[in-house]
């Protein structure tokens, strides 16, 4: 089905009934007509990019955001950020992330004055 729209929005609710009507192989070939829904294939997953899950390494450490950005210097904005999917980290920050993840001591060592 080439049609984009294939919900009319009334009112601030969607009308699904052409949606409804499209069968199971229709509603599939909408879908992979939708260059920006493509399927995760083995040659295409190389070109994501491997964000390392702050909450998953605070939470592992046993900290708050507060200890977490106190402890590795980094704005306490900018991890609620992170956690909250309102911004990814750029790539200085993503390694930093992974040295946090992999040997959490050394850092804070290096880090203390």
């Amino acid at each position: 089905m080439k049609d984009a729209d294939t919900t009319k929005k009334t009112r601030d609710k969607y009308d699904w009934s052409r949606f409804d009507a499209m069968t199971e192989e229709e509603c599939h070939a909408a879908a992979l007509g939708d260059p920006d829904a493509q399927p995760i294939t083995p040659e295409n997953e190389g070109r994501l990019k491997r964000t390392p899950q702050v909450k998953i390494i605070r939470r592992a450490l046993g900290l708050s955001q507060e200890e977490f950005a106190a402890r590795f210097h980094i704005p306490l904005g900018t991890l609620r950020d992170w956690e909250q999917s309102r911004k990814e980290p750029d790539a200085a920050a993503r390694a930093y992330l992974t040295v946090i993840a992999r040997n959490p001591q050394a850092v804070s060592d290096a880090l203390q004055s």
